[in-house]
């Protein structure tokens, strides 16, 4: 089942853009919308992305990066 969204308030200059970036696509303005909506979704929020790094295992080097970018340019 879907259900609908309604955006109250939209400036004239944000609809004119979005009605331009649909047109352009070949779509309407309400899948171009829903596709945007779709797309930034799809990506972590700022909260999701700092709670994966805090459960990341905390790594432990046996040098210092410094040594191993001294190393890797000795390399060359």
């Amino acid at each position: 089942m879907t259900t609908m969204i309604q955006i109250r308030n939209v400036p004239d200059a944000l609809h004119r853009r979005l009605k331009a970036r649909a047109a352009m696509e070949g779509v309407s303005m309400s899948l171009y919308v829903l596709r945007e909506i779709e797309r930034a979704l799809a990506r972590p929020s700022r909260q999701e992305l700092l709670q994966a790094i805090r459960e990341q295992p905390e790594v432990v080097l046996d040098r210092s990066p410094a040594d191993v970018l001294r190393e890797e340019r000795g390399r060359r």
